[in-house]
């Protein structure tokens, strides 16, 4: 878990990353924006 409030170059990452709301969940370089289960786990099940 990286927190952005704690470490600079994790919000830096983010912004990088084209986002700007947290949370963003990347699953294979995919990234999840917000708390979106169905994706997350869909993502999750294709990663396995």
């Amino acid at each position: 878990m990286r927190d952005i409030t704690k470490d600079r170059k994790y919000l830096d990452e983010l912004v990088a990353l084209g986002h700007s709301a947290t949370p963003v969940t990347l699953i294979d370089d995919e990234p999840v924006v917000g708390f979106d289960v169905s994706r997350l786990e869909a993502l999750l099940a294709d990663s396995e």
